[in-house]
């Protein structure tokens, strides 16, 4: 096991380039809790990140260069259904996939909260680093 203790607390950890194969924002939700998604971002390293996210669908052009920040040794949890490319959002109720490349190594979760039915669903996955 890695001693933690030497790592400075300036340190930087994670990748520059990573991706998110399944997404899908549940159409509905039961309850008083509402279903969504998140791409959960800590940013450990000692300068801000810059995000430049890209939406890709089944049968449409993607939705590129959708930008966010997360401040030096923060973390930030960002819900897919308010990002936008201009005007023009991720649709509820269709697949699609993320890829989210960062100007400093960031480290990326993804989280999904299905509440379709009473019986709800929490999904938690790491993204796939490329970079």
């Amino acid at each position: 096991m890695q001693d933690h203790t030497s790592l400075s607390r300036a340190s930087t950890h994670g990748h520059t380039y990573w991706v998110i194969p399944d997404g899908y924002i549940p159409p509905d939700s039961s309850g008083s809790l509402e279903s969504h998604e998140s791409i959960c971002v800590l940013n450990t390293g000692s300068e801000d990140a810059t995000l430049d996210i890209t939406i890709y669908f089944e049968d449409r052009e993607p939705l590129e260069h959708i930008q966010a920040e997360v401040p030096a040794r923060r973390t930030k949890h960002i819900r897919t259904a308010s990002l936008r490319a201009g005007k023009e959002a991720i649709p509820s109720g269709v697949p699609y996939a993320i890829t989210v490349s960062s100007d400093v190594p960031v480290i990326i979760q993804y989280s999904r909260l299905d509440t379709t039915q009473p019986e709800l669903a929490l999904m938690s996955v790491m993204a796939y680093p490329l970079a």
